[in-house]
């Protein structure tokens, strides 16, 4: 009778320490295309990460102390929308990718050619993120902004925000470290957005979710509250005490949030997930990593 609940809770510690070590590698893999690429040959690209690289050139301070400066603010007001263990995740992410940048610095550049570097460490850079993104490792706020690049871009309320930003960002360098060193960040910044975006592939997919459970009501008010979602009550119970059906749709980035939302509800409940696209061969190996 052990034997099966023993299975799961070692199916669930090696789905845990997957996620762990993805976090780990997705931040050291950043912090390589940061350090190793792009800061040697003053390669600025937008948001927080080219912020910070801005201002570590100008104070000549840790470019690891600004990503963690300008990151925690972040996690702290997302804190009300992601649980405990999205949490440590979003820590250990961030704690990686300033630990392997501070690590990192005094190491020489692997290239001298400032194309290769923007090349190399525009997609070292987006493929960490992406890793940390995808496992868990980044706020919920970063998270919704990858989502949101998967899914073709922010809305259009803050695009023009988020351009106007990263234009600035990129025009500061360009007027600081030179036009050549602009032109080559530009690269890096596009490849760093498609390395993003090739992480993410497949997260935007909308998944059928169907839930049984006795406590369906409970449970559809506490998705309803929790995840602003619309759910559906299509098979009510017979009887008090009797299991009804809920329907809703739900994201990949969505679903261990929603696992969360249920099992709290009701541990007996059962959750059906079913994708509405086929998967592809790339969607299958990425989703060994997830």
């Amino acid at each position: 009778m052990n034997q099966p609940i023993e299975h799961k809770i070692s199916a669930s510690g090696r789905t845990k320490l997957i996620r762990i070590l993805c976090v780990i590698c997705g931040g050291l893999l950043a912090a390589v295309g940061l350090e190793l690429f792009l800061m040697p040959h003053k390669l600025v690209l937008g948001g927080i990460a080219g912020l910070s690289a801005l201002l570590a050139h100008l104070t000549e301070m840790r470019l690891g102390l600004f990503l963690f400066l300008f990151n925690l603010p972040f996690i702290l007001l997302s804190r009300r929308q992601i649980n405990l263990r999205f949490a440590l995740y979003t820590l250990l992410g961030l704690f990686c990718l300033t630990a392997g940048s501070l690590a990192l610095h005094h190491f020489p550049a692997v290239s001298t050619d400032p194309l290769i570097a923007a090349i190399a460490g525009g997609l070292c850079l987006g493929l960490g993120i992406g890793i940390m993104i995808r496992t868990g490792g980044l706020s919920g706020n970063v998270r919704e902004q990858g989502f949101l690049l998967s899914d073709g871009g922010p809305p259009k309320s803050a695009e023009v925000v988020i351009m106007l930003f990263n234009c600035g960002i990129l025009l500061a360098g360009g007027m600081l470290f030179g036009w050549d060193q602009a032109m080559y960040s530009i690269i890096a910044y596009l490849l760093a957005f498609e390395g993003v975006r090739f992480s993410l592939r497949g997260l935007s997919r909308s998944r059928a979710v169907w839930i049984t459970s006795s406590r369906y009501e409970e449970i559809r008010k506490a998705l309803q509250l929790s995840l602003k979602r619309d759910v559906k009550l299509i098979q009510p119970g017979t009887k008090e005490g009797q299991p009804g059906v809920l329907f809703c749709l739900a994201s990949r980035l969505e679903e261990d949030a929603l696992t969360s939302i249920v099992r709290s509800c009701d541990q007996d409940s059962k959750i059906t997930v079913a994708s509405n696209q086929p998967d592809s061969l790339a969607d299958w190996v990425r989703r060994k990593i997830s």
